[in-house]
């Protein structure tokens, strides 16, 4: 019998033990977890202070850009006064290039005592890889008599750029091609689906400005994630604004700051220094700081300079004149 009471005694033991430590376990897992819940709890409250913090930040940068906008366009007209006097400029679009910034970059020429002698918008065709060799078979077989395209003009970004050029682009003191020999090229293109023209006809003028969006769509034949596509689009533009150039006073390429990101026609502009040396850039022409300093650059292009303006990638300058990046004065 005491053999049978010390079993029974040692069973409860063993028993009390293991229901102290459950209830141990219960308790100081309830404890860790109110002290793990306080902690959360204070980060979360200083996450909140900082997101607090950053989105006021954010809030005071946004109204400072805007009054800062507010403040160019109300001055950009005294900026500009007679920048382009006599001067006559053909405004080209790209597919993805934004109303606004068009019709913004029109007024500004306007206000700067210029004059636009129309619109030409590029189509989705025109900048489209995929349709590389019908638009070069569309150059080719309506060149006027007496026009020599570059030899070195052979893709479909440098070859149009060129043949329209030599169309609607002309230096001081040369005149125009005949009107005959101009509607040609211009209606072939046009019917070949390549380009339009929004505000009628386009007339010759010295200077171009080609306005582009924030950045290169893919085109049809483009790989998955659209990176080979927008390459090939932002080359087509980048070198068809530069082949421009050639022809007439001068031009500029401007967009927003996706254009200068990537493979964005203004970053295919500012890679290759042949291009560069040539075309002007603007990389916030939504702004319109932007739109002041594409004017400008026109007139610095008519007198034989060229520059990289804005605030993306490559940029030297934040405007025409301005202390290059690094706060230097201009050389």
């Amino acid at each position: 019998m005491p053999d049978v009471i010390s079993l029974r005694q040692h069973a409860v033991s063993i028993a009390a033990i293991f229901l102290a430590l459950a209830v141990g376990m219960v308790l100081g897992s309830q404890t860790l977890a109110s002290g793990l819940l306080s902690g959360l709890r204070d980060d979360k409250s200083d996450l909140q202070h900082q997101v607090d913090d950053l989105q006021g930040t954010n809030n005071q940068l946004t109204h400072d850009l805007a009054a800062a906008d507010e403040f160019n366009a109300a001055t950009g007209g005294r900026v500009l006064h007679d920048a382009l006097a006599n001067r006559t400029v053909v405004v080209f679009s790209t597919p993805d290039a934004d109303p606004g910034d068009v019709e913004g970059v029109t007024r500004a020429i306007v206000a700067a005592g210029g004059t636009s002698t129309g619109r030409v918008a590029l189509t989705q065709a025109f900048v489209d890889p995929a349709e590389a060799d019908r638009l070069r078979t569309a150059v080719t077989n309506v060149v006027p008599a007496g026009v020599q395209l570059r030899t070195g003009a052979i893709d479909q970004g440098s070859l149009s750029g060129d043949l329209l050029g030599a169309v609607l682009l002309l230096p001081d003191g040369q005149p125009p091609l005949p009107d005959p020999d101009r509607d040609l090229v211009l209606n072939t293109m046009s019917s070949g689906g390549f380009i339009t023209f929004p505000d009628g006809p386009a007339r010759p003028a010295q200077l171009a400005v080609v306005i582009t969006g924030g950045a290169t769509a893919p085109d049809s034949a483009g790989t998955a994630d659209g990176s080979a596509a927008d390459g090939n689009v932002g080359a087509v533009v980048a070198r068809f604004a530069a082949a421009l150039d050639g022809r007439g006073l001068g031009s500029v390429l401007a967009g927003r700051l996706g254009s200068a990101l990537g493979s964005g026609p203004i970053a295919m502009v500012r890679a290759d220094s042949a291009l560069t040396a040539a075309t002007s850039t603007v990389d916030d022409v939504n702004r319109a700081a932007g739109r002041i300093s594409t004017v400008l650059a026109l007139q610095e292009q008519a007198t034989g300079g060229s520059g990289r303006y804005g605030t993306g990638p490559k940029a030297t300058a934040v405007t025409v004149g301005a202390a290059p990046a690094g706060g230097q004065p201009p050389a």
